[in-house]
């Protein structure tokens, strides 16, 4: 890729030269050698520093090399028109294709199980053909970055499946807006660190900028430091300082052991609560000591109150969470489309919500 690119330059540049568009002509030459050195664009390159070529006149026409020549006997030069077109059909009907995409696998011209081999493969085609400085159609550069947007979705995993999931943000717009508005949706909001043109240099061996880079590496600069402060050791004084309030917190809850007394009930059996009893209002089960009857001194009313209350209170966070589960698994089919899940979610029970409702029957 790098190799047609290259020859691709030299090429374009030759025909600058033969306009006797110097500038552009050097600019594309220098291009060239930074994708591939050659020896016919660092000869060209040679003879424009050295003034073999000049800018076209009234008086003087060129070669195919742009090398000024006297013109012939008879011969009327003519001045250059400055409204000629610089973009072929082709290059339009290109920029227009990309306009009228409506995702990224269109945009790419991949289907939607393609590899990434495939989708880099095919964004470097389209990348030659549509960059602004080979296509001066109009709208080219909405294009170029149309198709970098979709290669750095296209070939992260993550972007990628949430993109097939969800969709992109553009999808999610109202529809009543102008249709103008709605023009290459897939240019704007570049997802990655990188321009578009930054991204084509990396595709066909150009150095990642030097301002990322700096950027990348102070940011992870300042972590580590941070981290190297955090790992720094601690005077004796500043360790206590830091550890007082959990040696609070441990005595606090070792002097309130002494003063909580044993609960008097449970509502589960246990070596300890071993005699069973039910609630006279709303029988609900609850158990309590050997020595229930001879200890306890207090109303057996308010006692079994406070066990409907604790019992329907558990009920109640238990169906929060049945009913949680529930709505996520029939959110999860929906979301994908699984007729089979959806059914399975569906029939998920609730029993503690079963419970709770045959309380209040």
């Amino acid at each position: 890729m790098n190799k047609e690119a290259a020859e691709d330059c030299v090429e374009r540049a030759t025909e600058y030269l033969a306009a006797g568009k110097i500038e552009k002509a050097e600019k594309l030459l220098t291009k060239s050698l930074s994708l591939r050195h050659t020896k016919r664009a660092e000869e060209l390159l040679e003879k424009i520093k050295c003034g073999a070529y000049t800018k076209r006149t009234s008086g003087n026409t060129s070669d195919s090399d742009g090398v000024r020549q006297r013109a012939t006997a008879g011969q009327n030069a003519k001045s250059e028109p400055t409204s000629e077109a610089e973009y072929t059909s082709e290059q339009l009907e290109a920029v227009k294709r990309i306009k009228k995409c409506k995702d990224y696998y269109e945009v790419l011209g991949v289907s939607k199980d393609a590899p990434d081999t495939e989708i880099k493969k095919a964004y470097k085609k389209l990348a030659l053909q549509l960059h602004p400085d080979k296509n001066k159609a109009p709208g080219s550069v909405e294009a170029f970055k149309a198709i970098g947007n979709a290669v750095a979705i296209l070939t992260d995993a993550e972007k990628r499946k949430s993109y097939d999931l969800y969709g992109s943000e553009e999808q999610h717009q109202p529809t009543r807006r102008p249709r103008a508005q709605y023009e290459y949706a897939y240019s704007r909001g570049f997802e990655t660190e990188f321009t578009a043109e930054e991204l084509f240099n990396m595709f066909f061996g150009g150095n990642i900028p030097t301002q990322h880079v700096y950027m990348r590496q102070r940011r992870f600069h300042r972590a580590e430091h941070q981290q190297q402060q955090y790992r720094e050791p601690q005077s004796g004084y500043a360790a206590f300082i830091n550890l007082l309030p959990i040696i609070l917190l441990i005595g606090l809850s070792m002097m309130s052991s002494f003063f909580i007394s044993d609960p008097i009930y449970s509502l589960t059996p246990s070596q300890k609560f071993s005699v069973a009893r039910k609630t006279n209002h709303m029988k609900i089960p609850y158990y309590v000591k050997d020595n229930f009857h001879s200890e306890y001194q207090g109303s057996v009313g308010r006692l079994e109150a406070s066990v409907e209350e604790e019992y329907i209170n558990n009920l109640k966070h238990s169906c929060h969470r049945e009913r949680n589960y529930k709505e996520t698994m029939l959110m999860k089919a929906r979301n994908f489309g699984d007729r089979d899940l959806y059914l399975k979610a569906q029939n998920i029970n609730t029993p503690s919500c079963d419970k709770l409702q045959s309380l209040h029957n």
